[in-house]
């Protein structure tokens, strides 16, 4: 449908605006797209518990101007810091308020550095000995804590703004009582469950070589209480924190089976459970055992099991296990990459597994072995080869394209990067189809703003998710292990090998605001089509509409000036109105059943695609919605 003007507007020619109102404009649009409450932030390795690796709320760092993206700032660290940074928006120091960066060193360190000018603004080592950790830091859901590892195995809090550190309420919480020959080697991570309990978990594992008298295990903290569960992946029906042998408590039939995985735990709020993967060891489980070597477990969030003979609540474990772990072919070498909802598949909750035998599997979280309950072989959906081949020792990312709503999982590895879409056919069944691969491998890649970002041995790169084509390339970096990168706030970060941390942003855009002949382009009361109908249906619903390319808006506006109107809704609500592919947090338009009521707004078009807009109604019925633009900044 072409966009008309609204009967009742005035017309106006296009024009330059005025210097004053122009710098006036430029400020506001300085702010785009319409914030949320506070700023974004990056609180745990790939954001959230799910650990996707997809922010949602970029919109500074887009397609338009990723290749422009260069060194702003850089700092060598005290020590190499073997993971991503974390990252928290407007926190409040001595010097004032201000965006932090954290981050926990192989020596030790916790380390807060403001995100700006990567300055040191406060740095705590709690222990030297006995060895180092590739762990990665995590704040609290409340913003006012930082948890880090500690060599001698304790998780230590402190305040995000000073780092002054608690010591009460069972603080610093053990990990492992064995630091020796047990290494934290993932990041910590947090999670906030359908229920409101906020849990803390940590990971151990071995060293490189699998030495020593080591069981692989996950301790979860509940940070409500400091109260802890300790679920052991050999020995499962004892939990607790194994001393060295010939020490009790102890497990001693069964070693290694650790949870070294980049996310190590993730949380599905869909069936509220955690899961974890392990690495080679004795898996008897299957003959009534307690060990669960190359398997995928899932347990209460709390940490717990069946409360039967230390079962988890479900398992996975390969047909194959033995051949797994003769080859030292660990399953655990990631974790289960978190599937939002398929189109049409007839399996609600999908993850996928990959490992160090190269290939990919497609699970079911309901039941992951297929066969009900914990203890059995087999059973994924769909096992296909690593496209690019190679062991999978990162963590794949996973996003959802704005266009069409496809689901993507991007796979990077020593060998390449490579990019699977996970379909239904015409019957509901979920598989993966590979869609494109490249060469030039890197670690955990991260997704923003629809591109994909990762580094490696050819520097650190941006790519098309859809098509693998190359947006970005820098070879500044030194070598990278486990670094991956965090992209916030229009900043792109990351450390190396060579214990620099850099600080990457795309070029400034200075914006002018045109005036266009005030024009309707959205109008849901007209015969359903791109700018029409129908209505949106509510509960969260969204419609992408694209902007750039209508009404005299150009496809490199930056963003528009619009009214936004609802027409007589059946029920009270309110639409949040953003950059495509943005998971916009504020409201645009507030409304009541019945009124007429309207907004003026600028409307962010630095989303994926650039120039489109998503709208969405949280209100219980449908909802007519129009939208007329007056102006555009480029």
């Amino acid at each position: 449908m072409r966009p008309h003007p609204p009967l009742s507007s005035p017309r106006s020619s296009r024009r330059r605006l005025p210097l004053h109102a122009a710098l006036a404009l430029t400020s506001l649009a300085a702010c785009l797209p319409s914030p949320p409450a506070r700023a974004a932030d990056w609180p745990e390795f790939n954001i959230d518990g799910r650990h996707n690796g997809n922010n949602q709320q970029e919109t500074i760092v887009n397609s338009g101007n990723v290749s422009t993206l260069h060194v702003v700032q850089q700092v060598t660290l005290p020590s190499i810091a073997d993971g991503p940074p974390v990252f928290l928006s407007g926190v409040q120091t001595a010097s004032g308020i201000k965006d932090l960066l954290f981050l926990t060193t192989k020596a030790g360190h916790i380390l807060a550095l403001d995100a700006a000018t990567l300055a040191t603004v406060w740095s705590h080592q709690p222990a030297t000995t006995p060895r180092y950790t590739t762990s990665s830091p995590a704040i609290d859901p409340n913003r006012l804590y930082v948890y880090s590892y500690g060599l001698e195995g304790k998780v230590h809090k402190y305040q995000v703004g000073d780092g002054t550190e608690i010591t009460t309420g069972g603080w610093p919480e053990v990990a492992t009582l064995k630091p020796d020959v047990e290494k934290c080697s993932p990041p910590l991570s947090v999670v906030v469950t359908n229920g409101g309990a906020q849990y803390l978990y940590a990971a151990n594992g071995g060293y490189p070589g699998d030495a020593g008298d080591y069981q692989g295990h996950i301790t979860a903290i509940d940070l409500a209480t400091g109260a802890q569960n300790v679920f052991n992946t050999q020995c499962s029906d004892q939990t607790v924190h194994f001393v060295e042998s010939p020490g009790t408590p102890d497990c001693s039939n069964g070693v290694q089976s650790a949870v070294w995985a980049r996310p190590a735990v993730l949380y599905s709020s869909e069936v509220d459970r955690i899961y974890f993967a392990t690495g080679n060891a004795t898996y008897n489980a299957n003959t009534g055992g307690h060990d669960w070597g190359d398997s995928v477990l899932a347990v209460h969030p709390d940490g717990t099991g069946t409360g039967s003979n230390g079962l988890p609540l479900d398992s996975y474990t390969p047909v194959e296990f033995q051949t797994l772990q003769n080859n030292d072919a660990d399953l655990g070498s990631t974790a289960p990459a978190l599937l939002p909802p398929v189109p049409g598949s007839n399996v609600a909750h999908l993850a996928v597994q990959s490992g160090k035998d190269a290939q990919l599997r497609l699970l079911n979280l309901a039941d992951l072995s297929g066969s009900g309950g914990p203890g059995h072989t087999g059973g994924e959906l769909q096992k296909i080869g690593v496209p690019q081949g190679g062991e999978v020792l990162t963590q794949p990312a996973v996003w959802t394209n704005p266009v069409d709503g496809g689901i993507w999982v991007i796979v990077a590895n020593d060998n390449g990067i490579s990019g699977l879409q996970v379909t239904a056919d015409g019957s509901g069944n979920p598989s993966m189809t590979s869609k494109w691969q490249k060469s030039g491998g890197g670690t955990s890649p991260v997704v923003a703003n629809g591109m994909v970002f990762y580094v490696g041995g050819s520097g650190v790169s941006a790519l098309d998710p859809t098509t693998g084509t190359q947006l970005f390339n820098n070879t500044s970096p030194g070598g990278i292990h486990w670094e991956s990168p965090i992209v916030i706030d229009g900043r792109l970060y990351f450390d190396d090998e060579s214990a620099v941390l850099r600080l990457y942003a795309p070029n400034p855009a200075p914006l002018g605001f045109y005036t266009v002949t005030p024009c309707r382009v959205v109008d849901t009361r007209n015969p359903p089509g791109p700018y029409g109908g129908p209505a949106l249906s509510g509960l969260g619903a969204r419609r992408q509409f694209q902007l750039s390319g209508q009404c005299g808006v150009p496809a490199d506006a930056q963003a528009v000036t619009a009214t936004v109107t609802v027409v007589a809704p059946p029920t009270d609500g309110l639409f949040r109105i953003g950059p495509s592919g943005v998971a916009n947090t504020t409201s645009t338009l507030n409304f009541r059943a019945g009124q007429v009521r309207a907004s003026n707004t600028v409307i962010g078009l630095t989303g994926d695609p650039l120039g489109a807009a998503w709208v969405e109604s949280d209100g219980a019925g449908s909802a007519n919605l129009l939208i007329d633009v007056s102006g555009y900044f480029k």
